[in-house]
């Protein structure tokens, strides 16, 4: 029997985007195996991190000017009460503007290069890539306890989406992925912008519709038209792939909300600014807030792709599912 959405939630977030708290090797004496703590950061890379470019760039998409405002809040019957998505509320934000997409693989890359960062992925030496995406004769690895299609891959990083086998090439313009909230925080230093709040993110998000459950409306599939990146089919064996995309795809594949935000919902987890106060999904205390659900998300386990859907994860955690967007 499939689990149904609420029965899932006893396994947190981990079947969303796994975090190292939760991580697939258990007990004291595995940890140095797994690799636990990271290497520690230069004094040169450090610096480097924290040192903005003489002009803050554009992002891929342009930027998105927001009048700010007051607006409905959450949902009231979310299939995950203990996320805390409800109960719906007045929410107020100020005037901002947002990337109208996520930061792409490309614009990492060159905050990379600028500033010699390493990623907490690259730090640890491994994050978590979805089985489904490793060849048929990868070696074993270990597996997350409650999600066993999350899989440990030492090597794994944004710029090898899926181990030491991949590559970035053809996926420039797609999310920057495998980065953790502190790699995000650092690419927000350098840029000279910031991570929005989730209530500016979920203004956002919602494109000036009043209590919709997506950025266009009530409906999932409009028509019959597919308007975000999600998983297709029956999970996690079968993806039909059938709105184009079995992976990530580009930042502006569908076409924008009324806002001009492209795919604030389906393709990645998008890390925001605010701590994960309630429990649920990923809740601890250091968790962070992620919102958009992503293209590994299916209704009969993680109906997340909503704008109002959130869960939690910790500041280091890293997956193939997981990017950002900035704000000013």
């Amino acid at each position: 029997m499939t689990d149904t959405p609420r029965e899932r939630e006893r396994d947190g977030g981990a079947c969303c985007a796994p975090s190292r708290a939760t991580s697939p090797v258990r007990g004291a004496e595995q940890r140095a195996e797994q690799g636990a703590a990271p290497a520690p950061e230069t004094a040169d890379a450090e610096r480097a991190r924290s040192a903005p470019p003489p002009t803050s760039p554009v992002p891929y998409g342009g930027w998105c000017p927001l009048p700010g405002g007051t607006f409905l809040m959450g949902c009231d019957d979310s299939p995950y009460p203990a996320d805390g998505e409800g109960p719906a509320r007045e929410a107020a934000v100020g005037p901002l503007r947002l990337a109208a997409t996520a930061v792409t693989a490309a614009e990492f890359a060159a905050f990379v290069t600028a500033t010699g960062h390493r990623t907490d992925a690259e730090r640890y030496g491994w994050s978590f890539v979805f089985g489904g995406f490793l060849p048929r004769d990868f070696p074993p690895t270990r597996a997350a306890a409650a999600a066993p299609w999350w899989r440990q891959v030492h090597g794994a990083d944004w710029r090898r989406p899926e181990g030491p086998h991949s590559d970035l090439d053809g996926r420039e313009d797609h999310p920057v992925v495998h980065v953790s909230h502190d790699d995000a925080l650092a690419y927000c230093t350098w840029a000279g912008a910031r991570l929005p709040g989730e209530a500016e993110w979920e203004y956002g998000a919602r494109g000036g519709l009043h209590g919709k459950p997506y950025p266009w409306g009530d409906e999932r599939d409009p028509g019959g038209t597919y308007r975000m990146n999600i998983w297709r089919g029956s999970f996690p064996d079968r993806n039909t792939a059938a709105d184009g995309h079995s992976g990530t795809c580009p930042v502006d594949a569908f076409p924008p909300n009324g806002h001009g935000l492209f795919n604030m919902t389906g393709n990645v987890w998008e890390w925001t600014a605010d701590a994960f106060a309630d429990g649920g999904s990923g809740g601890g205390p250091d968790s962070r807030a992620l919102r958009g659900g992503s293209h590994l998300c299916h209704e009969s386990y993680c109906l997340r792709y909503r704008t109002s859907a959130r869960m939690g994860n910790t500041p280091d955690s890293s997956s193939g599912n997981t990017g950002f967007r900035i704000a000013l």
